[in-house]
């Protein structure tokens, strides 16, 4: 459901104080929404977690690399885990789809306690090294954007502002999703970060911003203004799984004979579904049976 106003967008101030990135991901976030069949307040959590990691992704990555994003804080949401590229590409799931708790006072959604704060924010970086680099920081709202903004901090050494915003339309589907990442530049005016600072607080939300405009640009310009800065890239994203029947083939190999050779005899076969975006492959007798002699030749290889 991927829209033409998903993207994402890099700029640079003139004034080379900070760096920008800002992101529509309202498509991506509705195909999320009916992958997964998310309720309202889970739908807002693993929204704003999908935003938040390609913002991520794209500031700290290049070419081929990715990320993968694990959020756990022991609230009703139970564990989110997201994956990112920096080529516009995510995909996640939340284990509990069907959380949908009572707005805040202030008429927001209520992801602090969907997903609680007993936990961490932990980071994978596949960077094409042998193992991937994780960091992790504590919860420290279970909101995720202060999340995230802390984990930029604390692991990238990076002083950030992350923004992100999930909305929705009154019969509780995704109607817009989107956000920002603000990260100083080294050398950068303490005066020019106080004034930001003050300014991030009385901007009309991003939700509403891009409800009125669509294109990431214009919340950059509506930021700093338009004379203020200059755009480098607009990138294509997307919600986006490889997963495939191949894959899945091997992952079942994998489970060793005894247990393959049950799915035969007791089953018959075996569904098996992506946890990232629903895709239900069918393994018939057949394919099992294609798989177990498989993995015999391949043992007698290897012997």
């Amino acid at each position: 459901m991927t829209t033409a106003n998903d993207q994402l967008v890099k700029a640079l101030t003139t004034d080379n104080n900070f760096r920008v990135l800002a992101v529509n991901a309202t498509g991506v976030v509705q195909t999320a929404q009916q992958n997964h069949a998310l309720h309202r307040t889970a739908a807002a959590a693993l929204g704003r977690t999908l935003v938040a990691s390609l913002l991520l992704a794209n500031a700290t990555l290049k070419g081929k690399e990715g990320l993968t994003v694990r959020l756990n804080g022991q609230g009703p949401l139970g564990g989110m885990i997201v994956d990112a590229d920096a080529a516009g590409h995510v995909k996640g799931y939340v284990q509990h789809p069907d959380v949908d708790l009572p707005q805040t006072d202030k008429q927001e959604e209520d992801v602090a306690t969907a997903v609680g704060t007993a936990g961490f924010l932990e980071v994978l970086k596949n960077q094409g090294g042998a193992q991937p680099y994780a960091s992790s920081v504590p919860l420290v709202s279970g909101k995720i954007g202060d999340d995230f903004t802390y984990y930029l901090a604390k692991s990238e050494q990076i002083p950030s502002a992350l923004g992100v915003s999930v909305a929705f339309t009154t019969d509780d589907h995704v109607a817009v999703a989107g956000g920002y990442l603000i990260q100083t530049l080294p050398g950068a005016d303490e005066t020019a970060i106080t004034e930001l600072e003050k300014r991030l607080q009385t901007l009309p939300s991003i939700a509403t911003s891009l409800q009125e405009n669509p294109d990431p640009a214009q919340l950059i310009n509506t930021i700093f203004g338009a004379e203020h800065v200059k755009i480098l890239a607009h990138l294509p994203v997307s919600f986006y799984c490889d997963c495939s029947k191949e894959k899945f083939a091997h992952s079942l190999a994998g489970i060793g004979r005894k247990d393959l050779q049950q799915l035969i005899d007791e089953d018959h076969g075996a569904e098996v579904v992506c946890n990232f975006c629903g895709q239900k492959y069918d393994f018939s007798e057949a394919d099992l049976v294609q798989i177990l002699n498989d993995q015999a030749k391949e043992n007698e290889n290897d012997e």
